[in-house]
């Protein structure tokens, strides 16, 4: 079964005056990883998609209205990253397995995609992301040892963190998305700081691995005008172009970042100051 939801663009004028439920039903994805479902939401930043499959029986991936199309592929690239039991994603009758924290890139065309776990008692819970493509690249599996991996900040200003670049263009070829996962170490909370925009991409976060009876606060909003939304263990947030994505936990945690947009530049960034932001 798959069930889908659509989000609209928001300007920055129109989020400042913005409630906490406003800004809830607006950027934050609280309805993912629910069981022998495919759940979708389909953003009109960038016609990017965020969702998840979580296969107690075979799950295939289906075309929604909003796409206007034969199968889910037919314009689009897919990445998929398992925070679940181990599983297999079966693309055009290859199958390729996934276990905890690997990724897989589908590129444009492939018409039969597949989710399915290995044990219904534990089962896979593939998180999605998708973005319109022009042309077809290979299907790649990217482990988690074999991602490019970054460290970055210090336990100092909390913020010391594994950067695992998994479907990114040294890594894997693709039309526009990237996706990959930040691991933040015991005793750092903060991710993405300093903060930045990038006025020509547009982001979702995903966070997972948050402890029972633990949360993490997201900022968003411009850098002179931030807002901030509470978030659990496996919701996802959208991020506009023109805003802020940082988040702080009440515990260490780990989120996967995927993005689309202009171009596919990692370092194309704005840096906001962290003494400037408001």
């Amino acid at each position: 079964m798959t069930k889908y939801s659509s989000r609209y663009a928001s300007s920055p004028e129109a989020v400042k005056k913005y409630d906490t439920q406003e800004l809830r039903n607006e950027f934050l994805i609280d309805d993912l990883m629910q069981e022998n479902e495919i759940v979708l939401t389909y953003s009109h930043y960038d016609r990017y998609i965020a969702g998840s499959a979580v296969p107690i029986s075979d799950l295939k991936l289906e075309s929604i209205d909003p796409l206007k199309a034969s199968y889910f592929l037919e314009r689009r690239e897919i990445g998929i990253i398992n925070v679940g039991g181990s599983g297999s994603v079966v693309v055009e009758g290859t199958s390729f397995p996934l276990g905890f924290k690997d990724a897989l890139y589908i590129g444009k065309g492939n018409k039969e995609v597949i989710f399915k776990s290995d044990d219904s008692k534990n089962p896979a819970k593939f998180y999605i992301n998708s973005a319109p493509a022009h042309t077809s690249y290979p299907t790649v599996k990217v482990s988690l040892a074999e991602a490019n991996k970054l460290e970055l900040g210090t336990m100092e200003t909390a913020n010391h963190r594994t950067v695992n670049q998994m479907i990114i263009g040294s890594v894997v070829t693709t039309c526009q998305l990237q996706m990959g996962m930040t691991e933040l170490r015991p005793g750092s909370v903060w991710n993405t700081m300093p903060a930045h925009v990038h006025d020509r991409r547009m982001e979702v976060y995903f966070y997972l691995d948050i402890p029972e009876n633990q949360a993490v606060c997201h900022f968003m909003g411009q850098p002179q005008e931030t807002r901030h939304i509470w978030m659990n263990n496996h919701q996802a947030v959208i991020s506009p172009p023109w805003s802020i994505h940082s988040g702080s936990g009440t515990s260490n945690y780990t989120f996967i970042w995927g993005m689309a947009g202009e171009n596919l530049d990692y370092g194309d960034m704005d840096v906001c100051k962290i003494t400037e932001l408001r």
